[in-house]
């Protein structure tokens, strides 16, 4: 029993260290990076695409604002500021990538909402990560789970992730997909200075079965 539960454990660690690895993998958008958040595709349809992630630890903050950008731009400075050495250990990294910004659905236009940046911490950090000195900032850890991804171009603004997450929602809709209401997540893979070629996404979590309609192009067999 005992090398059974070794071998389940070895598995286990191989399995989160594959979920943070190296930008040129084939399932990588990461161009600025060294280190990008690792999924299988399982499937592709004209409108979105369903992936697996596994588990993950993430360094994370809130910051209220009327809008996307506003908010984001807050909470990326302490965030910044924590990779920088502004922790306890007073270590340095590297960003890795994507950006998630978890965004509510029920918001008015006349109030602020609370949104939530996080950064992925690098697979050398994901299970032991340096304490931040900002008590504003905490770990959180993203579960084993299955997302709708829809994909555009240019920047992540209020508008155009607000835009591309109704498209998204429209095209669950259609094939009667379960999903998560309560919130998305904005997704960002290049910094400010980028100009072309940018790459953004706009995620909902799974509830129940994925279903990838009647006109899906890949699925994770055709990968493996």
């Amino acid at each position: 029993m005992s090398l059974l539960f070794s071998v389940m454990v070895l598995m286990l660690m191989g399995l989160a260290a594959c979920s943070v690895g190296p930008s040129n993998s084939s399932s990588s958008y990461c161009t600025e990076s060294k280190e990008c958040l690792q999924f299988d595709l399982i499937c592709r349809t004209d409108q979105y695409e369903v992936r697996h992630y596994s588990a993950t630890r993430w360094i994370s903050t809130d910051a209220e604002a009327y809008f996307l950008g506003v908010g984001a731009a807050m909470a990326f400075r302490r965030l910044y500021h924590y990779i920088s050495g502004d922790n306890k250990e007073g270590l340095k990294f590297e960003m890795t990538a994507p950006i998630l910004v978890e965004v509510p659905e029920n918001t008015k236009m006349w109030e602020p909402a609370i949104y939530t940046l996080s950064f992925l911490l690098p697979s050398a950090y994901q299970e032991s990560p340096p304490i931040p000195t900002n008590d504003k900032l905490y770990f959180s850890n993203m579960p084993d789970m299955d997302v709708y991804v829809g994909v555009y171009g240019g920047w992540m603004l209020s508008i155009t992730s607000r835009l591309h997450a109704h498209l998204l929602t429209k095209a669950l809709l259609k094939v009667n997909a379960h999903y998560n209401h309560t919130h998305h997540y904005a997704v960002g893979y290049d910094s400010p200075l980028k100009l072309l070629n940018r790459h953004n996404e706009v995620w909902y979590i799974v509830e129940g079965d994925p279903v990838c309609g009647e006109d899906h192009h890949t699925s994770i067999n055709d990968i493996n």
